[in-house]
């Protein structure tokens, strides 16, 4: 099929380059470049010149955290997108399953990122078919590092994808989590990381929790607990959304492979962490009730000297 010397190998990025589909494909074996337009506003018909120009009309996804535990891994992700300071969309996925034993989460613009994590499920697959055994975890975040830098072009614009990967590894039997720059810099964080719009707030929360040694169900707990205070502090993050029967997503991937947790069980967990809230908050009014008229200080008013 091929001529000698231009086998492709298991790239499939570089097979769709050979077999004469390299047009939505980036130059020197760098990242899908997908042409992609913004979809239109719900309603809008596409008939706002701004939905076709760019910028003003790209859905964002925000926020994502992923935490080691003593397993494997955690991985979760809000369901918001936003545009702008409008929500766009109250129940886009941003954590995927990358292979069996591997998760990505996405942040950023969400149409490229999510075109990127197909293309990067689709070279996992295709790698595996062709050599007949799996990237190595630390194989498969290079492949999606240079997937984020084929991008950095397209991030210049305003449409930068922030992906986040964590999976198990069989070799070294643990768990490992990577971030990524704009450039395609890869970096293994050793315990956890957050990033999008809550990121900061979610960290933080998972900074104040995270102990060496947790166990998977005190990470999930964690997780949780992070992407409910992310969205208390950050607009752009959603929360627990009963009413719509919306939760974050929620993943687990340890040697057994990826697993996602169903709706139901997120939704118990945000309850039980409701209540805790709750219980804490009464605890504390108690230690330290707030001033009322009952218990305030009284003051005595002041009395004025008897006339001579």
């Amino acid at each position: 099929m091929f001529p000698v010397g231009g086998d492709p190998g298991p790239s499939f990025v570089d097979l769709v380059r050979a077999a004469g589909g390299a047009s939505g494909i980036a130059e020197a074996g760098t990242a899908a470049r997908i042409p992609w337009s913004p979809p239109a506003a719900p309603g809008a018909g596409g008939s706002d010149s701004s939905m076709t120009t760019g910028r003003p009309g790209v859905w964002h996804g925000t926020t994502i955290v992923a935490l080691r535990s003593l397993g494997g891994v955690v991985v979760a992700g809000d369901r918001r997108a936003t545009e702008g300071h409008t929500i766009a969309h109250r129940g886009i996925e941003k954590v995927f399953p990358a292979d069996r034993h591997s998760a990505v989460a996405i942040a950023g613009a969400a149409g490229p990122a999510i075109e990127m994590v197909r293309l990067f499920q689709t070279q996992l697959e295709h790698y595996e078919k062709v050599e007949g055994s799996t990237l190595s975890l630390e194989g498969k975040a290079n492949q999606l590092a240079q997937m984020v830098r084929g991008n950095l072009p397209m991030a210049m614009e305003g449409l930068a994808v922030l992906p986040l990967f964590a999976g198990y590894d069989l070799r070294r039997r643990t768990g490992r989590i990577f971030s990524f720059d704009l450039a395609g810099g890869r970096y293994e964080e050793l315990e956890y990381y957050a990033t999008g719009s809550g990121g900061r707030d979610a960290k933080t929360t998972v900074k104040l929790g995270y102990r060496d040694g947790l166990g998977t169900e005190k990470a999930i707990e964690l997780a949780v607990n992070a992407l409910y205070q992310a969205a208390d502090e950050d607009s752009a993050t959603g929360g627990p959304d009963p009413l719509r029967g919306i939760y974050p997503v929620v993943a687990v991937v340890d040697e057994s492979g990826y697993r996602r947790l169903p709706d139901t069980e997120v939704a118990d967990r945000f309850v039980t962490l409701l209540g805790s809230l709750a219980q804490h908050r009464n605890a504390a009014e108690v230690t330290n009730p707030p001033a009322t008229s009952a218990n305030a200080p009284q003051i005595a008013p002041e009395r004025e000297d008897e006339p001579s």
